[in-house]
């Protein structure tokens, strides 16, 4: 498994419908999708084309199978919901606290142990951690900007937190 962060600017295609649909559509546009193209049912095979992913989800049998093979078909990685013999990649579990993005993940081996840490990182990781990065990010801003080197900048956010206090048991 290797964990990978996409870009909001990553054009991305979502076909499907139903409750499974509107869960990805919300999931796709929480992340901040710019190029998010959604269809309702299936797209038109010539849709897929500049997509660099694409998801389904509350499709059919027939129709997950054919979404899977024609993104395929143009080297295009693809996620249909719960059907993982038609997935190139899956989705973690994950907190979001602003731009602060954490992800679990199991390799799909034990899906309940995944969102058990979820909701335990929901609880340790509250809403106040989007300030927190915000702050933090303004500091290394400012160290880079009076001509840190990286190490330098690497220690300051690391002092910066161990004061703060806000991860016990990783000062240092």
């Amino acid at each position: 498994m290797l964990p990978l962060v996409f870009l909001p600017e990553m054009p991305v295609l979502l076909a499907g419908r139903g409750p499974a649909f509107a869960k990805r559509r919300a999931l796709l546009e929480g992340a901040g999708l710019t190029r998010l193209a959604v269809h309702h049912g299936l797209p038109a095979e010539v849709e897929l084309t500049g997509h660099w992913l694409v998801f389904g989800a509350g499709l059919e049998e027939a129709e997950s199978e054919w979404l899977a093979a024609a993104a395929r078909a143009r080297d295009i990685p693809v996620n249909i919901e719960d059907v993982p013999h038609l997935c190139d990649l899956h989705v973690p579990a994950l907190v979001r606290r602003g731009d602060l993005l954490l992800t679990v993940s199991t390799g799909g081996a034990a899906p309940a142990m995944a969102a058990a840490l979820r909701a335990w990182l929901e609880e340790a990781f509250g809403e106040e951690w989007a300030g927190r990065l915000a702050e933090v990010a303004a500091l290394r801003a400012r160290l880079r900007a009076e001509g840190c080197s990286p190490s330098e900048v690497i220690r300051g956010v690391r002092a910066h937190l161990d004061e703060a206090g806000w991860l016990p048991g990783l000062a240092g």
